[in-house]
């Protein structure tokens, strides 16, 4: 059931004269007054939304607000500002970091196989990165290092952890920065699946690389991730997006997720932008994107495409502790260490500039710690897409919280879009 709100002529004109906006509708649930709370909470959505086109900041954007297994969508703008087709419930968005969760769900399946313990040490499948030196001085030289005081583990991986990843505050001449960078490494900035770089040429160059602190010590954006891709391919036996359809995305029906958009979906495919000077200019067009073809590393930390339906499925499954239509797919106890705060107060003070001040970090995801601004409670899980995309998960009231966008954030805070979202979805205004 699809119904039609119509732009205002300011709005239309900036998308090309080509797009709509839809307010869309999964068949209806027995529970009509939660029906009812979310119609509305939806229809203010559409007005966030809306506004966010007309200012030029959004091309379109789907968003999706999801309690229990019901949910509403809500699809505004276009696909591109180059071409007219309408944004569409099903439209394939970049989730970038995003990923992060689904291969730190991914990992735990393993765990609860027996196949790998948290407490377990990677050097017998990762042996680059055994007998790890760590720099004495983030900004000092290569070479001015002490041994490392234990082995990485797949815990470390998982919390990020393993003394290796993103420094938000460090200069480009720190000597590690430098040598990042000649060695064009992947898993310390923007994902690049044009890379031709193989999982095993990456891990021999990280492998050069001494750790930038010490094991369990510091919290390190992004880079855990990579590494847990390799892993899981090397435990598995098997290339990662084969691993991930296998176990995730087949038994969750998340049918338009994966590494690549084949061609058949690519009319689905929405185009990148980012904000220069106040204006939207063309980041990564759909129709050449890298994303259409089968990358040589399958980026486990931002490499991923999905829909809204689709990410909506894997929100579901950790909201139901696991479950999927009656099977088990992930122990409870395995949810709840990957949707608890694993760090420490010092570690949260650390990760601030990224996470925010009332965040902390499970297993790839963020911990809401104190309510939010917007109305997030504590417990609350998700993490962002640098490429404009968001999730909040709160196990309270089994709400899901999507919102998918193809402006690029220009700081690690999400824009002021998502944030109105939030308050529209955990915050709504007493009738």
């Amino acid at each position: 059931m699809m119904a039609r709100v119509p732009l205002s002529r300011r709005a239309f004109g900036r998308l090309l004269g080509g797009c709509g906006l839809a307010l869309i509708s999964p068949a209806r649930s027995a529970a009509a007054a939660q029906t009812g709370a979310l119609k509305v909470r939806a229809g203010r959505v559409i007005e966030i939304l809306q506004r966010h086109i007309e200012t030029g900041y959004l091309v379109g954007a789907v968003a999706l607000i999801g309690r229990g297994a019901q949910a509403e969508v809500v699809a505004v703008g276009g696909q591109s500002l180059e071409a007219s087709r309408l944004m569409q419930r099903d439209s394939i968005f970049r989730i970038t970091s995003m990923t992060k969760p689904i291969t730190a769900a991914l990992t735990l399946m393993l765990v609860d196989e027996g196949k790998l313990r948290l407490s377990e040490r990677i050097d017998h499948w990762l042996p680059e990165l055994a007998h790890r030196r760590v720099l004495r001085h983030i900004e000092g030289p290569l070479d001015d290092t002490v041994p490392a005081t234990r082995p990485i583990t797949v815990e470390d991986l998982l919390t990020f952890r393993c003394g290796l990843g993103f420094l938000p505050n460090a200069g480009e001449d720190y000597p590690v920065q430098r040598r990042i960078a000649e060695l064009k490494l992947l898993g310390f900035g923007p994902p690049n699946p044009a890379s031709p770089v193989s999982p095993d040429e990456w891990m021999r160059r990280l492998g050069t690389l001494p750790l930038m602190a010490q094991p369990g010590e510091t919290w390190l954006y992004h880079t855990g991730s990579y590494i847990l891709g390799v892993l899981i391919s090397r435990v598995t036996r098997k290339a990662l997006p084969q691993v991930l359809e296998e176990r995730i995305c087949g038994p969750l029906g998340m049918k338009d997720t994966g590494f690549v958009v084949p061609a058949p979906r690519r009319e689905r495919f929405v185009s990148a932008y980012r904000l220069e000077s106040g204006y939207l200019q063309l980041h990564d067009a759909a129709a050449a994107s890298a994303w259409t073809s089968g990358p040589a590393f399958p980026d486990a930390a931002a490499g991923l495409v999905s829909t809204a339906d689709d990410f909506f499925a894997f929100s579901h499954f950790l909201l139901s502790e696991g479950h999927r239509r009656n099977h088990r797919l992930l122990a409870r106890e395995a949810v709840n260490d990957m949707t608890r705060d694993h760090l420490s107060v010092a570690q949260r003070a650390t990760a601030a500039p990224l996470l925010g001040n009332r965040r902390g970090w499970g297993f790839g995801v963020a911990v809401v710690t104190e309510s939010t601004p917007q109305g997030i409670p504590p417990a609350a899980y998700g993490w962002n897409g640098a490429f404009g995309t968001s999730w909040v998960a709160d196990p309270a009231s089994a709400t899901s919280a999507l919102l998918l966008t193809q402006t690029l954030f220009t700081s690690p805070m999400p824009p002021a879009v998502h944030q109105e979202f939030w308050s529209a979805v955990f915050s709504p205004p007493v009738l």
